[in-house]
């Protein structure tokens, strides 16, 4: 099993290397980057760490947020609660008065039939107590 040196990776991360970009036709460099791994690992981590913190950015401090489940204004969750109470009350009070003036037109027009309860009913006498 191979042994980690701690100081064999640390040199591996500072070694230098030489980035050369070249014209292809005339072979002339046109840039030359001097690098080292370390360097390209904390530039990459710092646009990875910039990019991430400006997305959040952009969601917190912008209306963005609103197109997030559940991250809503809270008034405005409060207030479309209310009027989903509202909504199902008015329902209900119109199907109320739709079926009253059902009723009084049914009774208007002498559309009535009534069901009347003809079974006698076994009432018990009161108890009287005699002393």
């Amino acid at each position: 099993m191979a042994k980690f040196d701690a100081n064999s990776t640390l040199k591996r991360l500072q070694n230098r290397y030489r980035l050369v970009v070249m014209n292809d036709d005339t072979y002339e460099e046109v840039v030359t980057f001097k690098l080292s791994r370390l360097s390209v690992y904390i530039v990459l981590s710092t646009i990875f760490v910039l990019l991430t913190g400006l997305t959040v950015a952009l969601i917190v401090f912008t209306p963005l947020r609103m197109y997030i489940p559940g991250y809503g204004d809270v008034n405005a969750t409060r207030e479309l609660r209310e009027l989903k109470v509202r909504t199902d009350s008015l329902e209900n009070a119109m199907q109320y008065k739709d079926k009253y003036l059902e009723n009084v037109k049914n009774v208007l027009q002498g559309n009535v039939t009534v069901n009347r309860d003809t079974t006698a009913l076994d009432i018990p006498k009161p108890e009287t107590i005699d002393d």
